[in-house]
């Protein structure tokens, strides 16, 4: 897994907002900063869900997370526009942002794939990411070090059969970051990169993959390294590059 060791105090007093916190790797990079001392921001549409994390979250002796929910398939404009406003009266401040909600739609060949089914992929996996950031552009500005991390994958570096919408929408996800860390690279405190978590057993990858076996896997625990990494101190200088949670196979 990713070589890193970091320290106990890693991130205490950041204030970090994580998207698909309900569930997976979301749920626990969630946890896991908290655990390192980030006051963490749940966000996710499934309110059950984001309580059970926060219940462990403070079961665990962590700061006091609060909960976003919002249905990213189905936000408009205003939806952002209110998220911002939350945010900034609630926190002041955001000190990091993990994309990580992802829908992964439908394995089929493009000559299949309609506009609707396209659109919903590329609304979550692209389009949100892209408003979040936007909005959340002031508030990470107010940090003294602020990082955001997109999660990538395999098949966006790399196109593959099938993989449609949710592929491309990956490898543009990429671009994003990429455009960014390049324009905010001067005078702001703001550093963008992406993770590729590779195979790790998720509710995403059973659906991409339901002949895996799960005991075989990784599991988002063990690819916590990476994320630490790049959301503390440490990774102050790493800026538009993509770093990969396992190790090639």
């Amino acid at each position: 897994m990713y070589n890193y060791s970091a320290p106990a105090q890693l991130l205490k007093d950041r204030i970090i907002l994580v998207t698909g916190a309900g569930d997976g790797i979301g749920k626990t990079a969630a946890k896991t900063f908290a655990q390192y001392g980030a006051t963490v921001i749940l966000l996710g549409k499934t309110i059950a869900k984001l309580e059970a994390v926060y219940d462990e979250i403070e079961k665990d002796n962590g700061p006091q997370p609060a909960i976003y929910p919002m249905n990213l398939e189905g936000a408009t404009g205003k939806d952002f526009e209110d998220m911002q406003q939350t945010l900034d009266e609630e926190f002041g401040r955001l000190d990091g942002l993990l994309h990580n909600a992802a829908q992964l739609g439908t394995l089929m060949p493009i000559a299949q794939y309609d506009m609707a089914h396209w659109g919903k992929v590329m609304q979550v996996n692209l389009n949100a990411p892209y408003m979040i950031t936007r909005m959340c552009l002031p508030l990470l500005e107010k940090s003294q070090d602020a990082s955001v991390i997109f999660t990538t994958d395999d098949v966006g570096i790399h196109g593959k059969a099938y993989w449609g919408a949710y592929g491309i929408s990956k490898a543009a996800g990429d671009n994003l970051m990429q455009i960014l860390a390049d324009e905010m690279e001067v005078n702001t405190p703001i550093r963008f990169n992406s993770i590729n978590p590779g195979t790790v057993a998720t509710t995403m990858l059973a659906k991409a993959y339901p002949g895996l076996d799960p005991t075989d896997l990784a599991k988002p625990e063990d690819i916590m390294n990476a994320y630490l990494y790049l959301m503390g101190e440490d990774s102050k200088a790493v800026n538009g590059q993509i770093i990969k949670a396992q190790p090639e196979s």
